[in-house]
């Protein structure tokens, strides 16, 4: 069964009270009662009084219990803008549109709601481009290992030029660190 509740003329535009509405479609009442309570625009208040009255609607007139609703479609819709003008420099005049909206909540007792579940990932290829072939042959690369065999005792103060290093990098000794000596204060 489903049950409906809408808020005709709503003082607030459309785009702005559709962002609220994404938020708690698809959830059951009651969670979306608690999302939209700690929500600090100004639709969720006026997205709110709507849910509440669905929920009353659904409660009185259609006997179903509240545990059971599910927001099966929140909708706002572009109501009549109120078309006023501000005064401007040497006698102008610029427009302002009041926009208004329509928000209608849909309940059901049919679906389940589904708890926060996680959305399948898509494939590689979808998610990267011609860029991302780039970037995955470069970190498809074996990495390079830099390890260092000791050499044997008698040649360790030679090196050979012949023979290329473990390393490409000079192995070198860290200096001591040094303090710089105290100077004198004259009096």
């Amino acid at each position: 069964m489903q049950v409906t509740s809408t808020y005709r003329f709503a003082r607030i535009s459309a785009f702005k009270a559709r962002e609220v509405t994404r938020e708690i479609q698809g959830h059951s009442a009651s969670i979306a009662l608690d999302l939209l309570t700690f929500s600090p625009k100004k639709a969720a208040v006026l997205v709110k009084k709507t849910l509440k009255s669905a929920i009353a609607n659904a409660e009185n007139n259609n006997d179903l219990r509240v545990d059971t609703l599910l927001v099966k479609e929140a909708v706002v819709g572009e109501g009549p803008t109120f078309k006023r003008f501000r005064a401007r420099a040497r006698g102008g005049a610029s427009p302002l549109r009041k926009r208004t909206s329509h928000i209608r909540i849909v309940l059901s007792d049919e679906l389940v709601p589904e708890g926060p579940g996680k959305r399948p990932k898509p494939s590689k290829g979808a998610r990267e481009g011609v860029a991302g072939k780039k970037s995955r042959a470069k970190t498809q690369q074996p990495e390079r290992e830099a390890v260092a065999e000791p050499a044997p005792a008698a040649e360790q103060g030679e090196t050979k030029m012949d023979a290329p290093a473990a390393t490409t990098e000079p192995v070198t000794e860290p200096e001591p660190i040094t303090e710089p000596e105290p100077t004198e204060e004259k009096e």
